[in-house]
């Protein structure tokens, strides 16, 4: 899928999560657009690789290892932006982790990492950017949250709960800005062919879950990360049309569940049916 030609000419991006996945693919997506990127990951090396690429494609970059579960590291990233760019106008809020296991069987340590990193990362970029963006007058930050926030599944139950929380936080976050030039979009991406996804998915904890031949690809998402920015949506699902059976099941839990299996199992079908 090709990436709307839209263009971000002088603007400051910052992207959590860079080094891989849905980070990468929107920074170098932002780079061919014409934005300045600050970009934020763990890990030093994949991260300046993603720079480089972005500066191939006529971008300036500033390359930032940074654990967004700490509020000092996450503080210290926006300065250096502000420093090196003198604005930040975009927050692609994309940092994720993901760990599969049933409900019953949930580690509370596999729990905590995935609340560290989904939520409380979430929620300390959310808070300096807009901390940084009223300072500003403006600004716009997107949250990538899941598909898997508006309905619990399983083998991820644990990851399902900390997308539940940073939609609720960002709904009320949505409700505190009402009147400012800030706006906050949510994108609800299903199962995206990511490394985080093809890891969970093959771990023994995800036996039967979707399988991964038929996961989408990342470029689905950037468009419509690009879309929420340049039309100021609050909520876009990724594909178009999928959160319906999340409403649905606000409705009618029952019948979601039934159709949520029903779903599972043609889409198993479908790639045993290719081999």
């Amino acid at each position: 899928m090709k990436i709307p030609r839209l263009r971000f000419d002088g603007k400051t991006v910052l992207v959590t999560g860079a080094s891989s996945g849905i980070g990468r693919e929107s920074a170098l997506a932002f780079a061919e657009s014409g934005a300045n990127l600050v970009l934020l990951a763990r890990r030093a090396t994949e991260l300046n690789r993603v720079a480089a690429a972005a500066r191939r494609k006529g971008a300036s970059t500033l390359a930032v290892p940074t654990d967004v579960t700490k509020l000092p590291e996450v503080r210290s990233c926006f300065r250096k932006a502000v420093a090196r760019f003198g604005r930040v106008d975009i927050v692609l809020n994309n940092a994720g982790v993901m760990i599969p296991a049933k409900t019953v069987e949930l580690k509370r340590a596999d729990l905590q990492q995935m609340l560290d990193v989904n939520l409380f990362g979430a929620l300390y970029t959310m808070q300096e950017a807009v901390h940084l963006m009223r300072q500003q007058g403006q600004g716009h930050v997107v949250n990538v949250a899941s598909l898997a926030g508006r309905r619990g599944i399983s083998p991820l139950g644990g990851y399902c709960a900390s997308k539940f929380a940073l939609i609720g936080l960002t709904e009320a976050l949505r409700m505190e800005l009402a009147g400012e030039d800030i706006h906050l979009s949510l994108v609800l991406p299903g199962v995206v062919d990511t490394p985080m996804a093809s890891k969970a998915q093959h771990d023994p904890a995800s036996a039967g879950f979707w399988p991964e031949q038929l996961n989408m690809p990342p470029a689905w998402v950037v468009a419509a990360v690009f879309a929420a920015i340049r039309l100021r949506l609050t909520e876009v699902a990724v594909p178009p049309g999928a959160a319906l059976l999340e409403k649905l099941a606000a409705l009618a839990p029952g019948t979601a569940d039934s159709l949520m299996r029903l779903a599972t199992d043609a889409a198993q079908r479908i790639v045993r049916s290719r081999r």
